[in-house]
């Protein structure tokens, strides 16, 4: 034996070694800077401000001349543009094809599904969104792409995941496309207090890290009233209970007022869609710390290319009944003060296309400064992962985005993000 060679081998190894492991005790620190930032902690804006990002974290934010930057610090100078938290989007469906609606999904495979999610997972980050709630998707799909995002293997948004929707036989949650004879039904269905209760533990064994749920009937289900509650108020408490003994939350489809008003009694986390609502309704939501998820863009593309996507001539009915009282009710519920989240529905419509909904939560009732708070610490507070998520503060997740000049004088602008970092690392940069 060379054990001269040996030696050397082992020397040259421990040598690596040691690099590798001196290389990682010296964190890189990088500051970017840009004409404004969205303090959204306070509601106010910054001037002439900097973040300064220690590898993944937050260490510091502010006004640049108010700043200590290391010397060696890794300089970006976005210019005219206006920083904010990585936006978040509480009500995505990341494997679901827009340009595929009712019976045109019949035709997606699940393993087709979960690719498509790959692509819809890419252009959501682009948009500036780095963290989503997926609610909804079969067969655990969304779990996967959550999986595969978080090993490094395709690129996308931080996911918080519901795998299959809860709902009743025959509801907005069941596959109601098919004659008896097939015997179809959607895996989420589960009708009674127990069997819920089985549903919501067997999300939870395979990946589910919230649970969703449908109070009443929907517009782009087969055979359901929009307005019509679904679930009883036994059911949606066990329901809730059992995710919550877990310390999940829970999310619930409900455009009609009885299903809302009965979720919020049995303690759901947020109410998605709300189409539907009287003052009581509002009064529980405020008293319960509820919070409303309103899909408030998502009629225009409905009403505009859901015919060619395959949407049924009922569900285009039911849209028109129910879009313009939505947004009605949203100006309502925004000047009542109620918790409200950013919640697109992409997935109904393009994926990327989510920020096409700031200007119109703008038009019906909320300031800019809210309406940047819906999608950024508002859902962390929801997601309870508000110490990690949601602001520019000093120990959060380093989730920065950017868009050119200043949106709080024009919304539109929220739809150009032209740099995006997400968790530490630059994942699009454009000039601004």
């Amino acid at each position: 034996m060379n054990w001269v060679s040996l030696f050397s081998k082992k020397l040259l190894t421990f040598s690596i070694t040691a690099i590798v492991c001196s290389t990682a005790v010296f964190a890189e620190t990088t500051v970017i800077t840009a004409d404004r930032m969205v303090d959204v902690a306070n509601g106010k804006v910054v001037k002439q401000a900097a973040v300064i990002v220690n590898d993944n974290i937050i260490t510091a934010s502010g006004r640049l001349k108010d700043l200590t930057v290391p010397n060696e610090a890794t300089r970006i100078d976005l210019g005219n543009a206006t920083l904010m938290p990585g936006l978040m989007d509480m009500h995505v469906h990341l494997t679901s094809d827009a340009t595929r609606h009712g019976y045109k999904r019949l035709e997606v495979s699940l393993p087709r599904a979960a690719i498509t999610g790959v692509k819809h997972a890419k252009a959501t980050l682009d948009a500036g969104f780095t963290t989503v709630r997926n609610v909804g998707a079969p067969g655990f799909a969304d779990v996967a792409l959550r999986d595969a995002i978080n090993a490094g293997d395709v690129v996308g948004p931080r996911m918080f995941v519901a795998g299959p929707s809860l709902g009743v036989t025959g509801g907005h949650c069941d596959s109601n496309l098919l004659p008896y004879e097939y015997d179809n039904y959607s895996e989420g269905v589960a009708d009674g207090p127990w069997e819920v209760r089985k549903k919501v533990r067997r999300n939870i064994k395979y990946g589910a890290t919230v649970i969703k749920f449908c109070a009443t009937g929907g517009v782009l289900s087969k055979g359901t009233k929009v307005g019509a509650q679904q679930y009883t108020f036994e059911e949606m408490k066990a329901l809730i209970d059992e995710a919550h003994l877990r310390g999940l939350t829970v999310a619930t489809h409900a455009h009609g007022t009885n299903g809302i008003k009965a979720a919020i009694k049995a303690g759901v986390d947020s109410v998605e869609h709300v189409s539907l609502l009287d003052d009581e309704a509002i009064d529980l939501a405020k008293k319960n710390g509820t919070y409303f998820s309103m899909d408030i863009y998502v009629t225009e593309y409905i009403l505009g290319e859901g015919e060619k996507a395959g949407i049924l001539e009922e569900s285009l009915n039911k849209e028109r009944i129910v879009g313009k009282t939505q947004r009605e009710n949203f100006e309502k519920a925004v000047k009542a003060g109620v918790n409200m989240v950013f919640g697109s529905d992409a997935g109904v419509y393009p994926h990327g296309d989510n920020p096409k909904q700031f200007a119109r939560m703008v038009k019906f009732g909320m300031t800019p400064i809210q309406a940047i708070q819906a999608a950024t610490i508002n859902p962390a507070r929801l997601l309870k992962q508000e110490a990690t998520l949601g602001s520019l503060e000093k120990g959060k997740l380093a989730d920065i985005v950017a868009v050119p000049g200043n949106p709080l004088d024009d919304m539109s602008l929220m739809e150009k993000v032209g740099f995006v970092m997400k968790d530490g690392q630059i994942v699009k940069q454009y000039a601004m």
